[in-house]
């Protein structure tokens, strides 16, 4: 799930100048299951934005801190999708997030600072119940993190990896590898335990990972001489793939949720003129 409030994918957002961030407001589900994959992505304009310092509601959807807790309600419209379903169709649900720490440190991913990201709630387990789900529910590891930036992400970055998954003690590993658009790379490797210590360790290589049906590559950090695996492709776009990858970093073998962004796919115009099939607009 991820909520934008200037949404850096939205084809609107840039066509409009990108002015009015709370203009181009967005709820993304993304679900994988057994029985196939939806997504809901609808971007909606600031009279369906409501927010304070512990709630954030868009449309119908919402993300509440009640008590340490992140409570999700979605209640948005999934797309059709070849060979899943052939009409749009509502889907309801709930997601609690229970952190097992909090996270307070912010980093900038560019020399300038113009681009940051906090793991707000790097380890926690997460409840999930609704219509969308197999037997009504499940139960599992959970994360939460924000990014925000002053300018659009193609302007200062050739492209990322991301990867986070739960470490053995309770805790979790995160990883972060850009390329910026001056061709330096910027690497931000975290190891927090289970009572939340973070302890920033240096990544090795980059391996790289095979690419996805749109030709978009990718890669994860991994120990010399042992080769991360690519488990199960989750999302594969022209600019962007989310994957499930193993991998070992720390003396740890680790499953992870992995993200490859291409900013310079996302700026091409053939590009953001396919967007709109994967993100509809109602103003």
């Amino acid at each position: 799930m991820i909520a934008f409030i200037g949404s850096v994918f939205s084809p609107y957002y840039h066509w409009s100048g990108r002015t009015e961030p709370e203009n181009h407001v967005a709820f993304n589900i993304a679900l994988y299951g057994p029985d196939g994959n939806a997504w809901a992505m609808t971007e909606r304009g600031r009279a369906a934005l409501h927010r304070s310092s512990d709630r954030l509601q868009i449309g119908k959807s919402s993300l509440v801190l009640d008590g340490g807790a992140l409570q999700i309600d979605f209640d948005e419209v999934f797309l059709p999708w070849p060979g899943q379903r052939l009409s749009p169709k509502r889907m309801r649900g709930q997601m609690v997030l229970t952190p097992r720490f909090s996270a307070e440190q912010v980093f900038a991913l560019d020399g300038e600072a113009r681009h940051h990201w906090s793991p707000i709630m790097p380890s926690g387990r997460v409840m999930v119940v609704g219509d969308a789900f197999v037997g009504g529910g499940w139960s599992g590891e959970g994360y939460h993190d924000s990014n925000w930036g002053d300018r659009p992400v193609e302007h200062d970055f050739i492209g990322w990896d991301w990867a986070r998954g739960p470490a053995p003690d309770g805790g979790a590993v995160l990883v972060y590898d850009a390329l910026l658009a001056g061709g330096a790379i910027k690497r931000l490797g975290l190891r927090f335990s289970g009572d939340g210590r973070v302890q920033p360790f240096d990544l090795p290589e980059r391996q790289v990972l095979p690419r996805g049906f749109w030709g978009v590559g990718g890669g994860i950090a991994s120990l010399a001489g042992v080769a991360p695996r690519l488990l199960r492709r989750l999302e594969d776009s022209p600019f962007y793939r989310r994957s499930l990858v193993e991998t070992c970093l720390t003396g740890e073998t680790i499953l992870m949720i992995h993200e490859t962004l291409d900013c310079r796919r996302l700026a091409m115009p053939v590009v953001r003129l396919m967007l709109p099939f994967r993100m509809p607009r109602r103003g």
